[in-house]
């Protein structure tokens, strides 16, 4: 087994505080509401949400992943950081992939927008390798959410204000 490690950055014109709070606080009742996810569903089946917590989120049945499952590794509310592990389900489903560690960290910029840090850590099975293509792959899918909930902040400024 190995652990391979991207970064990346993001901004937004969007409040940090508000990112943060559709994204991370309140995505169990937001996610499910905006068509183009494809989510069902997002149900806490062990812990109250903070770290320990894992969640399973269901996609409607025509999609080609049915659930994953994360666990909440950290929540840092008033620094806006959110940690959580993949541990069931999608990229997690393959015969490379053992889990995928994720942090988020939120800042507000000057302008009043959103600067944003990722951090992925695939720990992989033993024989197996990540290329930088199939981590692009996997983030484009995470942007795609982003892009989703930062649409619909834009569509409704007084939301998670």
């Amino acid at each position: 087994m190995g652990v391979t490690t991207f970064s990346d950055d993001f901004t937004s014109r969007i409040p940090a505080g508000r990112l943060f709070n559709a994204l991370i606080l309140d995505a169990h009742n937001l996610f499910p509401k905006i068509p183009p996810l494809g989510i069902k569903s997002i149900d806490t089946t062990e812990g109250n949400g903070g770290p320990g917590s894992i969640s399973q989120i269901n996609f409607v049945q025509d999609g080609e992943v049915k659930y994953v499952k994360h666990r909440v590794d950290a929540l840092d509310k008033e620094n806006m950081v959110y940690a959580y592990t993949l541990i069931e389900g999608g990229e997690v489903s393959t015969e490379k992939i053992e889990s995928i560690s994720y942090e988020m960290k939120f800042e507000s910029d000057p302008n009043g927008g959103c600067i944003g840090k990722k951090t992925s850590k695939y720990d992989i099975k033993e024989g197996f390798e990540i290329k930088e293509e199939e981590f692009k792959e996997h983030n484009e899918k995470a942007f795609g959410v982003f892009k989703a909930i930062e649409a619909f902040l834009s569509e409704n400024p007084s939301a998670y204000v």
